[in-house]
């Protein structure tokens, strides 16, 4: 069994208060959850009104099949309307 995880930083610069933030946060979480079958939180800057730092877990049995995927997860972060990708690290 392995374990993929992403570590994503995403900027929310049209959100004004913490409450617009996790409007974006809960929907880009819903849809990653949905759409790429991973387990998704918020596991930083919960405090601030504009960082936003998601952890993503994945679990397979080909390291190939979780680099895949997960970048495919980073791209669907990336064409996001409102949250802007600052930077990304993923480890297999």
């Amino acid at each position: 069994m392995l374990i993929g995880t992403l570590e994503i930083r995403l900027m929310i610069r049209q959100a004004r208060t913490l409450k617009d933030k996790r409007q974006v946060v809960n929907s880009i979480k819903d849809r990653l959850r949905n759409h790429f079958n991973v387990s998704v939180a918020e596991v930083e800057d919960q405090d601030d009104r504009q960082l936003v730092t998601l952890g993503v877990a994945m679990v397979s049995n080909e390291a190939q099949h979780l680099r895949k995927a997960l970048s495919q997860v980073v791209e669907a972060v990336r064409g996001h309307p409102v949250a802007e990708l600052l930077q990304y690290h993923l480890d297999v």
